[in-house]
């Protein structure tokens, strides 16, 4: 409904966002924590909402809309962005044509993830504006604006969330959908086509349209000052704004809602007027490096660490005043910690059961099933990137080792196994490889993906045919075999006898997740 105030978390008003805006179609791929914006967009008649088999793919189609005119976003947890980089930094070369905005979520304290990394360095690199919203009311209001700057500038436009932002929730007021109408694709060669004589002339434009963004973002509205007591000042920005204003009330404070580029004249304005400035900011010195550059005396990770979440307490050590709250119980007990692990009736469990008693390399991947490192199997040796379990199970069979063994779910293996799987025939490997299919991607909350032969919106469409993907590169019927995760006997036999083999082998394991098994919910 329109003007509505709305109970919303940073997601779900980003997808509101983005709806209000004319957003035509959403694409993605899940990731925590920015899964529930496109789970949020479906249930929006008027747009088209879809998860990507990977987040390059998504990038490309959006981007692909936006070049036909139909604004488009598309959104990722921050590691996707690593996936989709080489179509980002192209198409601030091509531009949009209608409005493109790109959800980057990145993860401080890695709540669901295997890094920390900090996306505003790809603001940098790629030479493209970012927002950083600091509630829902500001994640719905700058979604909107994303897309009228892509239009504006002619560039995609980076929207940067954190774990706190995407998940805590807030009144958001709503409005009414603005239609924007569909285009169509123009035809323009030197600006579409990135050959070397287009792509130097078009690095000419990038730069001229970054100068023209950093004049234009004091003038926003979304770069706030806040001047009280003069003596004291912060620049911050995103969440780590609540936390300051919960810990030093008084404070000056100047609010980047773009955080690159920078307003310059706006930060030079500001620190004239504070006797002492600090820069808060959580993971890398990205606004306080930029500030020094400008000659601003200033005190960023001296104090603040770049590592980890932020909370109100942890700037009040900063400061020297935080102090170790009693409860009304006394001292809290101590508590031996309980770890995660897979579900009981998990389907991955027999397999992990199994390769713990064997003599091999596990090469495992992304996905719940990395708790297989875990006791009582302690079954995985490797964990780094999607994908990666079979590449790199290749790379360490190279190295001399030949009792590796590649794990990765359905979900992983259709995002950047089948490629890896494509290197192995090519390249004669002998890995075997495991597929742990157990029916949607789990770890971030039983999407549908392309094995699943569902769609996000629940339209039945192809699911993966394992045999005929493996017969396609070259894996003869000996060496494939599909068996049931809950027959473990059949499941120990398959992996012995293609072990032994000396060829490159894929197994798929078959089992439904628990979870949907009780839920009885269709994938």
């Amino acid at each position: 409904m329109e003007h509505e105030k709305l109970l919303l978390s940073g997601n779900e008003a980003i997808a509101r966002g983005a709806y209000e805006a004319g957003v035509r179609l959403g694409t993605g791929y899940p990731g925590t924590p920015s899964t529930e914006i496109l789970e949020s967009l479906i249930s929006f008649k008027e747009v088209a909402a879809e998860w990507s088999v990977n987040e390059k793919v998504a990038y490309e189609v959006a981007h692909g809309a936006a070049l036909s005119g139909a604004r488009s976003i598309v959104t990722m947890k921050h590691v996707g962005l690593n996936v989709a980089a080489d179509p980002l930094f192209s198409s601030v070369y091509t531009g949009v044509k209608a409005g493109l905005v790109v959800v980057t979520a990145d993860d401080p304290g890695m709540h669901s993830s295997q890094n920390e990394q900090d996306n505003r360095n790809y603001a940098y690199a790629a030479k493209l504006p970012m927002l950083e919203p600091s509630d829902s009311q500001e994640a719905k209001d700058f979604t909107k604006l994303a897309f009228d700057l892509s239009e504006k500038f002619d560039t995609p436009v980076l929207l940067r969330t954190t774990t706190r932002i995407s998940h805590a929730k807030g009144i958001v007021a709503t409005t009414k959908r603005h239609e924007k109408e569909t285009t169509g694709f123009t035809r323009d060669f030197p600006k579409h086509v990135m050959i070397p004589n287009h792509a130097r002339l078009r690095h000419n434009v990038v730069e001229e349209r970054l100068g023209r963004i950093g004049e234009a973002a004091g003038q926003l509205g979304i770069n706030t000052v806040e001047l009280n007591d003069k003596k004291t000042g912060f620049i911050t920005s995103g969440v780590c704004y609540n936390y300051l204003k919960e810990v030093f009330p008084e404070a000056s404070v100047l609010k980047l809602g773009m955080v690159y580029p920078l307003p310059e004249k706006l930060i030079r304005d500001f620190a004239g007027k504070v006797e002492k400035l600090y820069i808060l900011e959580e993971l890398d010195p990205f606004i306080e490096l930029r500030v020094k550059a400008m000659g601003i005396e200033c005190e960023g990770k001296l104090r603040f660490s770049n590592i980890g979440e932020f909370s109100p307490d942890t700037i009040k050590q900063a400061f020297g005043t935080g102090t170790k709250e009693k409860t009304p119980i006394g001292e809290i007990p101590k508590i031996p910690p309980r770890f995660p692990a897979l579900c009981p009736g998990c389907p991955h469990r027999t397999v992990f059961t199994i390769l713990g008693k064997m003599d091999v390399i596990v090469s495992g991947d992304i996905g719940c099933y990395s708790l297989g490192v875990l006791p009582p199997f302690n079954a995985l040796d490797t964990c780094i990137d999607m994908g990666w379990s079979i590449t790199g199970a290749q790379g360490i069979e190279v190295a001399g080792k030949n009792n590796v063994v590649a794990v990765l779910g359905d979900s992983t293996f259709a995002h950047s196994g089948i490629t890896g799987l494509l290197n192995a025939s090519y390249n004669k490997r002998r890995t075997l490889v495991i597929v742990l299919d157990n029916s949607t991607t789990a770890m971030t909350g039983m999407q549908p993906n392309p094995a699943s032969g569902r769609t996000l919106s629940g339209e039945q469409t192809v699911a993966i045919n394992y045999g005929k993907l493996a017969e396609s590169i070259g894996i003869g019927a000996e060496n494939f075999m599909e068996v049931n995760a809950f027959k473990s006997d059949e499941v120990e036999k398959a992996i012995n006898e293609l072990t032994s083999s000396g060829k490159l082998s894929l197994l798929v394991v078959k089992g439904k997740c628990i979870i949907l098994a009780k839920k009885g919910r269709k994938s």
